[in-house]
């Protein structure tokens, strides 16, 4: 990123009732420092943490906190008319309840429904509390309608507990602004194919092989390229995502049509993108109804191998630009190296996939970027749609564009390791 990638940005930064408002002070230091311009909502229980004055001071304007004011007649308008973003952090579980109906009994709400620029909210709430049915519809209904509600960080809270709830790494919510205000269409012209999702492979007509994965990374990858101006086909594995906007997707089940539909579109792509966890292994003699119990005769499962669609597709490779993923439980670096000779590609993106920040099913991801020239990045952990914008970077800089383009510096976030 550029010394003031915010320059001249007007950003609104509101700020709820969580313990973590204190974190909002430093957060917009960091945007005034990035050249953003800041106006600051509070909600009356936000000024229970930290004293307007506080923000007012470092934003050099005066902090908004009532619906009525006797600075403007209706600061809801006045505020977001020129807004390029709004940011809502900490976002507290009354925050996204309310923005997600719609409620607008306060200057918050009322900014909130009024706008219309990109919104990112941070969560920032007790374990319990982000757990709850209700929180996860709100978040669920204002992420479908295009709001980047960021995923809550897990550690110890204030409550005592350890658990998800803690507001996201300040670097993190920074990553999450630029992205939104970054009018990128630098991927027109590329024709990316991506797989997504795991596989199953039928043992019998209702039980299967498969795997963790849930296809995030994969969707988020075909959003980002997408919104970077390419054109996306996803062929995805069993999954309960929603395709992204401006996305073609073709649905499979199994390793064999998985390789079937993307050695289909092949020619047509510039840039494959293999996310999908694809099963090594199926059953030899599926059965075409159910077996039952008292008729099996205790004979272990007899697996073969199924294809290996990265290899495969390699030897008809022309024009292609190849980028892996793999997922790792140890040794992620000499084993990533070893992939990335294997399957020749151009950029293997290595993640874990044990303990509880595995990159199965999580909302956030950490990776080693190894590109077939140059050093191992380490990117720390974003947001998948956000790393997913760091890779789509890499491709760009690494694969895609001519040497004297590439950028020779880390992006913010990420170091070169050996």
């Amino acid at each position: 990123m550029s010394e003031k990638a915010l320059q001249g940005k007007r950003i609104v930064l509101c700020v709820t009732g969580s313990i973590a408002a204190y974190k909002a002070v430093s957060l917009l230091r960091s945007l005034v420092e990035d050249g953003a311009e800041v106006s600051v909502v509070m909600t009356p229980s936000a000024t229970q943490f930290v004293a307007p004055l506080t923000f007012e001071v470092l934003s050099g304007r005066p902090v908004l906190q009532r619906l009525f004011a006797d600075t403007h007649p209706m600061p809801h308008l006045k505020v977001t008319e020129d807004a390029a973003l709004i940011l809502v952090a900490p976002a507290t579980a009354n925050c996204l309840a309310k923005c997600a109906l719609g409620l607008a009994d306060d200057l918050l709400g009322t900014v909130f429904v009024a706008a219309r620029c990109p919104i990112v909210m941070a969560p920032a709430m007790d374990v319990e509390m982000w757990d709850h049915p209700a929180v996860a519809a709100h978040t669920r209904t204002l992420r479908e309608r295009g709001i980047m509600v960021l995923e809550p960080e897990e550690g110890p809270l204030a409550s005592g507990l350890l658990g998800k709830g803690r507001l996201p790494a300040e670097h993190a919510i920074l990553e999450a602004v630029r992205a939104r205000l970054a009018v990128q269409r630098d991927w027109a012209g590329q024709r990316v194919l991506v797989s997504a999702g795991p596989t199953r492979e039928p043992i019998d007509a209702v039980r299967f092989i498969t795997n963790a994965s849930s296809g995030k990374m994969g969707y988020a990858m075909a959003d980002a390229a997408a919104q970077r101006g390419a054109e996306v086909l996803l062929v995805s594995g069993p999954t309960t995502l929603p395709c992204p906007p401006n996305v073609m997707r073709v649905s499979v089940t199994t390793a064999e049509e998985m390789y079937q539909e993307l050695e289909a579109r092949f020619s047509w792509a510039t840039v494959l993108v293999m996310t999908a966890a694809v099963g090594d292994f199926r059953p030899r003699n599926p059965s075409s109804e159910k077996v039952k119990k008292h008729q099996w005769d205790g004979e272990p499962l007899e697996l073969e191998r199924t294809p290996d669609i990265l290899q495969a597709l390699s030897r008809k490779r022309t024009h292609h630009v190849f980028v892996g993923f793999a997922a790792e439980s140890e040794d992620l670096l000499a084993n990533g190296r070893k992939k990335l000779r294997q399957k020749d590609l151009d950029l293997l993106v290595v993640n874990g996939i044990t303990g509880p920040q595995s990159a199965f099913g999580n909302e956030t991801n950490e990776v080693i970027l190894l590109p077939r020239h140059g050093t191992p990045i380490e990117v720390e952990r974003l947001p998948k749609r956000l790393l997913a914008d760091r890779i789509l970077d890499t491709v760009q800089e690494q694969c895609i564009g001519s040497p004297s383009s590439r950028s020779q510096q880390p992006h913010e976030g990420i170091r070169r390791i050996q």
